[in-house]
């Protein structure tokens, strides 16, 4: 891609990510993310729009007047994005590629991160880890994030989604906030998932497009498996093939999500016709009633 190209598709996805952070998500994701470690400070006296739940109960009794708790944030979060390259990603019927959408969401919290003064950092990841980028905060720092999600060729394009959230665990020693984003077409991850969230606070963001959840009656189609390279010819007039396919769709999707909800793990799916602003908000709004 020429560098004008890219300056220009940067530009673009900066002003939309950064004003939806700065109107909408940075202060739901610090409600939803911040304050998770909290040390206690000091009381003080209850002041109107205080929350009823930190009242020093005690203090309030030996006084007979409210007083509620104050607690102070411990140091900044580190944010990583884990970041799904391989080739089912360059997929999209609707309004954008998978991968589109996946630029988005990443500058999304990347922005939201340093609003909060928290660093980020990025695992690029297909079948092996495809590059590493250690947590920072700043702008430029995300400016160059975006610019790597816009312009990034894999060097592989089947999917390992144990094999990031193992490196995940051995390069970033604190316990960290970590996204995974990616259409989890992969088998095997959820043990991997499962220790990884002992360790770090582990979000999984599932994207899809809405032809890989059924097909279309249009006669006989050519299939090719973006990973594998291989090809296969489908009637779609056939019923039993159509339904097969999207009984196929529903179980694996369903036995990821019934996984992680047995592991504490956070997800949401989103679609590539979409707008993710009200999935992640719900997300967020989730983790404030913990």
């Amino acid at each position: 891609m020429e560098t004008s190209e890219l300056l220009k598709k940067v530009r673009k996805i900066e002003i939309k990510t950064r004003g939806l952070t700065s109107h909408i998500f940075s202060g739901q994701y610090h409600s939803a993310f911040k304050g998770r470690g909290m040390a206690f400070s000091e009381v003080r006296e209850y002041q109107f729009g205080d929350d009823i739940r930190s009242i020093d109960w005690n203090v309030t009794a030996r006084f007979n007047h409210p007083f509620v708790k104050i607690f102070e944030e411990e140091r900044e979060l580190t944010v990583m994005l884990l970041i799904d390259v391989s080739g089912s990603n360059e997929f999209g019927t609707q309004k954008q590629l998978k991968s589109q959408l996946m630029t988005e969401i990443a500058g999304v919290l990347s922005f939201s991160a340093i609003y909060n003064n928290d660093k980020v950092g990025v695992i690029f990841f297909s079948n092996k880890i495809e590059k590493f980028i250690p947590p920072q905060k700043g702008t430029v720092h995300i400016l160059r994030i975006i610019r790597e999600l816009i312009n990034f060729k894999p060097e592989n394009k089947e999917t390992n989604i144990s094999e990031a959230l193992r490196y995940l665990t051995n390069i970033i020693k604190k316990r960290c906030i970590a996204f995974v984003i990616s259409d989890f077409i992969d088998n095997n991850f959820q043990e991997s998932f499962k220790i990884a969230n002992k360790k770090h606070d582990v979000i999984a963001i599932h994207l899809f497009d809405e032809r890989e959840t059924y097909l279309p009656k249009v006669g006989i189609i050519k299939l090719k498996d973006a990973e594998s390279g291989k090809s296969i010819l489908v009637d779609t007039s056939n019923i039993l093939t159509r339904n097969f396919f999207a009984k196929q769709w529903n179980e694996k999707t369903e036995n990821f999500k019934t996984q992680f909800t047995k592991n504490g793990i956070d997800l949401v799916s989103i679609s590539t016709d979409q707008d993710y602003i009200k999935p992640l908000i719900s997300l967020f709004k989730r983790r404030e009633l913990r």
